[in-house]
């Protein structure tokens, strides 16, 4: 029996047992549909401390409204599932949202947004048992790598065993690497073609085996270097959406030119498509299936 929103604080307290219970429950579904695509709605941005979206800071600050959007994007058709960290997947599993949903679990949120050791990305989130306990389908992780910064090595390794608990549970692993660097004490990630295949590369051979292994990649600062790119890999990969900005045409343009590459299976997009910056939640996320 799913829950209401308001009431979700109430059961956590009387009957935590609630989660584990709306957990077996869950109806599941393969990974990928009869369509061959997948459209992902991400929202594991609160658990390393990244509330902002544009111009407004704390804007996924509001737990119920973000579970309200959600829910709607989640309704939507087209869309298969989601990918959050543990609390918010629970509130979801109580809501009654996740029946016929792929939901994928966010492993590391340990690089917490502008803080001296963001480099240093521990896993702080999913483990593979977890994963498995739950009933979950796949997990997550972000591998950015600084030259400059140690952290990066052991965020590096971590994550390479990360894949390998994965696989011994025949879970897939999303990875979502980037070259990246510091500028005025922010990270920013390099989005020239040079980087994004360098990173590819490196995330493709993480562990000890890539059997199980996808790439989450964002499209170049040239969406017209992506095939050469993508051509670094074998493995299956879906898009990183990102954040679009007011430019939204622009952003589903270059979305819809990458979607016709052999190696991209879908999208996975979180406050574009969440808070979009024109229209509902339900006019930007039908925008995003109409590409698929």
């Amino acid at each position: 029996m799913s829950v209401r929103i308001p009431d979700l604080t109430s059961v956590r307290v009387r009957h935590p047992g609630a989660v584990a219970e709306a957990a077996e429950r869950r109806v599941r579904r393969p990974l990928v549909g009869g369509s061959g695509r997948l459209l992902i709605v991400a929202a594991d941005h609160p658990a390393r401390g990244a509330l902002g979206v544009g111009e407004r800071g704390l804007a996924m600050a509001n737990r119920a409204g973000l579970l309200e959007r959600l829910c709607v994007a989640l309704a939507r058709p087209g869309v298969d599932g989601v990918l959050a960290s543990a609390d918010i997947l629970e509130d979801l599993l109580l809501l009654g949202a996740l029946d016929g949903k792929v939901v994928m679990g966010s492993m590391n949120r340990g690089g917490l947004a502008g803080a001296s050791f963001e480099m240093d990305d521990r896993f702080t989130g999913h483990r593979a048992r977890d994963i498995a306990r739950l009933r979950f389908d796949a997990g997550k992780l972000l591998l950015r790598i600084d030259y400059e910064d140690p952290g990066s090595l052991a965020t590096m390794e971590s994550a390479a065993r990360a894949v390998d608990e994965m696989a011994a549970a025949r879970l897939p692993v999303f990875v979502e690497p980037f070259i990246s660097r510091r500028v005025d004490g922010r990270i920013v990630n390099d989005l020239s073609a040079g980087a994004v295949t360098r990173s590819i590369a490196i995330a493709s051979g993480l562990g000890g085996t890539s059997a199980y292994t996808w790439l989450k990649v964002p499209v170049t600062a040239d969406p017209d270097d992506m095939a050469e790119v993508l051509a670094t890999s074998t493995l299956p990969a879906v898009l990183l959406g990102g954040e679009v900005g007011d430019d939204q045409e622009g952003a589903y343009a270059r979305w819809r030119k990458a979607l016709r590459l052999p190696t991209v299976q879908g999208l996975v997009v979180g406050r574009s498509l969440l808070y979009p910056a024109k229209g509902g939640v339900e006019d930007a996320v039908d925008a995003a299936v109409s590409l698929l």
